[in-house]
């Protein structure tokens, strides 16, 4: 399958009109982190740290390529988010409730947040 049928698949599955079709939550306690229509389609490759690091890996921090994300303009839209200490000129986004992550980064410049549909449930 190519990058752009995964992109038509993910589309018709979670994205509607451009924006999140269904509740985006946590996936590991189920805490919801975004309302339905509240986040925008958007593809665009980031290099996010994997959310269960290698321990014998010598505190290298292993990242992961993830191209498609929920765009959160306003910060306060989220339900329910943490925000790591800034690192490059970003925060790393965590459940708040149980702090797994990074599902996702927030742009100091921008002041824009993004949520990887990978390491989110929808429903």
């Amino acid at each position: 399958m190519s990058d752009a049928d995964t992109n038509d698949a993910v589309e018709n599955e979670y994205v509607e009109d451009g924006s999140n079709k269904l509740l985006v939550k946590c996936k590991f306690c189920g805490s919801k982190i975004l309302e339905r229509k509240s986040g925008k389609f958007v593809t665009k490759e980031i290099d996010l740290p994997l959310m269960e690091q290698d321990k014998r890996a010598e505190a290298k921090v292993q990242y992961e390529k993830i191209n498609q994300f929920f765009f959160v303009e306003n910060m306060y839209t989220f339900e329910n988010i943490g925000f790591t200490h800034t690192i490059d000129n970003c925060k790393y986004l965590s459940c708040a409730d149980c702090d797994a992550g990074p599902v996702g980064y927030y742009n100091m410049d921008t002041k824009h947040s993004y949520v990887a549909l990978s390491r989110v449930k929808h429903e």
